[in-house]
């Protein structure tokens, strides 16, 4: 039986999925080991050798760009657009406003979040924007290869799980290094959030388009979940892109626009964003400003800076606090007679 190669009529619309392994291998065998011989300690060393390695190592963290004066904040304007952070999507839970309404919001915890690089606007010549590179979550080295890894040395910063970046306007310029928290935004706010949906691997019609299928019963054989006709026909005579058809379902990065921020954990850098958002728990979501709800008072700009004195939770006046009193009686003093 000769097979027959498929034409590219029939491959230009498939999706190819392709599996890569989440961390490298380490190889720990006893002969890797043999490499690492037992390093020179410092009595070892030589008074001319030790001076030789005290003034390198001061010079070393002298060129530390975390030694560089801190950069001047810009003036903010209705037109700025700042950074945004990474957060990590905790779960959801429920809040409660004055009136006793329930309200669902997801939990985003903005976990070791530090600014990498910034290029500003026109950067070589090209007329794209200002762009500010974060990355969140620090993670073993090991797991990421050397170019991934190298990014992390020029800002003095551990190597993180995940990087993404943020187009803003040079007067929102963070300098590199700068650690982001979740008093970043503050309640009333809304933003913008993306993550990945949940992969659902290959489906049908029924499930990934809510398709009806085939009739249950009464003569249908084999048929029950399948699409029925393509709509092909004489003419056209083929299938037109874009027809609704089984494929692989998920794993897409999606948006989610206009969502409030109802409160603001500081200590634990937890957002609590109203409504549910794409994903699964404890993957890495993008969240920025909302270009939905421009913003008429100044947030903190370019960023919150820990010198600020905040409280440890910020809520929505909307918000019903359970640390305060819901009722509260009088006491009628007796009259003496």
């Amino acid at each position: 039986m000769k097979l027959l190669a498929p034409t590219s009529s029939t491959t230009g619309n498939v999706r190819h999925k392709h599996f890569y392994p989440k961390f490298k291998e380490v190889d720990l065998s006893k002969e890797n080991f043999n490499r690492f011989k037992q390093r020179p300690v410092e009595g070892d060393l030589t008074k001319e050798n030790e001076t030789f390695v005290y003034k390198w190592s001061q010079t070393k963290h002298m060129m530390s760009p975390l030694k560089q004066a801190p950069w001047l904040k810009g003036e903010w304007t209705p037109q700025s657009k700042r950074a945004g952070v990474i957060a990590i999507k905790l779960g959801m839970q429920p809040l409660w406003t004055k009136e006793g309404k329930r309200v669902p919001t997801t939990l985003l915890q903005v976990l070791e979040c530090n600014v990498i690089d910034f290029h500003p606007q026109g950067l070589n010549g090209s007329d794209r924007p200002g762009t500010v590179l974060v990355a969140a979550k620090n993670a073993p080295p090991y797991y990421k290869d050397e170019e991934y890894a190298d990014l992390f040395k020029s800002v003095c910063l551990p190597v993180k799980e995940h990087i993404t970046s943020f187009n803003v306007t040079d007067n929102a310029a963070l300098q590199p290094g700068t650690p982001l928290y979740a008093a970043h935004f503050r309640p009333g706010m809304y933003v913008d959030i993306a993550a990945k949906t949940i992969d659902k691997g290959f489906q049908g019609v029924m499930k990934r388009w809510g398709m009806k299928g085939q009739p249950a019963s009464h003569g249908a054989t084999k048929t029950h979940r399948k699409m029925g006709g393509s709509g092909g026909g004489g003419d056209p005579g083929r299938i037109w892109p874009g027809k609704k058809m089984p494929g692989f379902m998920g794993d897409k990065l999606r948006w989610t626009f206009g969502l409030k921020v109802l409160r603001v954990n500081t200590k634990h850098n937890i957002l609590y964003v109203k409504g549910t958002i794409h994903g699964r728990n404890l993957g890495f979501v993008k969240v920025k400003d909302s270009h939905l709800h421009p913003v008429s008072e100044m947030p903190p700009f370019p960023t919150y800076y820990p010198e600020e004195e905040i409280e440890e939770d910020l809520m929505d006046e909307s918000l019903h606090n359970f640390s305060h009193a819901s009722i509260e009686y009088e006491i009628e003093e007796e009259e003496v007679s």
